[in-house]
């Protein structure tokens, strides 16, 4: 391989490692601010887990639905989880 061959490899392999660091870095923050104190911040990581259709989302979604108090956004929690469930259904995702 020449030394242009390995500059992109190193590239291609740097840019997925902080892909996934940045990944990483953002499921993280949604998920501490599901249980925010800030409305604004629920609805957007409501918004945010309902486009990550993971096992992981749903655990969590499914802790979030229990603790929320107001009534919308308990629904709208509902309403993701039920959408998580079919999307991991039908990507044939084991679901307990």
């Amino acid at each position: 391989m020449n030394r242009y061959g390995i500059m992109v490899t190193a590239g291609f392999l740097g840019g997925v490692l902080a892909g996934a660091l940045v990944w990483a870095t953002q499921m993280r923050r949604y998920r501490r601010d599901l249980f925010s104190s800030s409305p604004i911040r629920r609805l957007a990581a409501l918004g945010y887990l309902s486009g990550n259709p993971t096992l992981d989302s749903a655990r969590v979604l499914r802790d979030y639905i229990r603790w929320e108090s107001r009534p919308a956004l308990r629904r709208r929690g509902e309403l993701v989880l039920r959408r998580l469930e079919l999307n991991l259904q039908e990507a044939g995702t084991p679901w307990p």
